[in-house]
């Protein structure tokens, strides 16, 4: 199930990410390296025996981030970096800025314009990470 709302702060989250994807990886392993990351449970999706768990599909986690809490609620994209946020002590400001009304609904737009070039932007980061 794929909740709309900004749910509030869960103690364990699974994190479900693009192993393949040059710039998600990046991207996970410096959430890794946080302060307050043994509450996350890095899930690489590009895996084949990766257990991505009910309602999440391989196709569906490798084309947008996701986000699963302790209670089985799933939340995708912008909503699922606040959740990340939320947990991470260098990362609070980030969720206390996306509580502003109208800003995680900027968020989510935002999330939704990088979707198209996130393929371009992960070869142009492979490319550099190969020089």
């Amino acid at each position: 199930m794929v909740e709309d709302s900004l749910a509030a702060d869960a103690k364990d989250l699974t994190v479900y990410y693009d192993g393949a994807c040059p710039l998600c990886s990046i991207e996970i392993a410096h959430y890794k390296r946080q302060v307050g990351a043994e509450a996350l449970h890095f899930v690489d999706a590009s895996d084949p025996a990766a257990d991505l768990g009910e309602g999440l599909s391989q196709s569906v986690a490798l084309k947008r981030f996701h986000v699963r809490d302790s209670s089985g609620v799933l939340v995708s994209g912008a909503r699922g970096f606040t959740r990340i946020w939320q947990v991470l002590p260098r990362w609070r400001w980030a969720a206390r800025v996306a509580r502003v009304p109208g800003a995680l609904a900027l968020l989510v737009l935002l999330y939704r314009a990088f979707l198209p070039i996130r393929p371009f932007l992960s070869r142009l980061v492979a490319r550099f990470k190969q020089t």
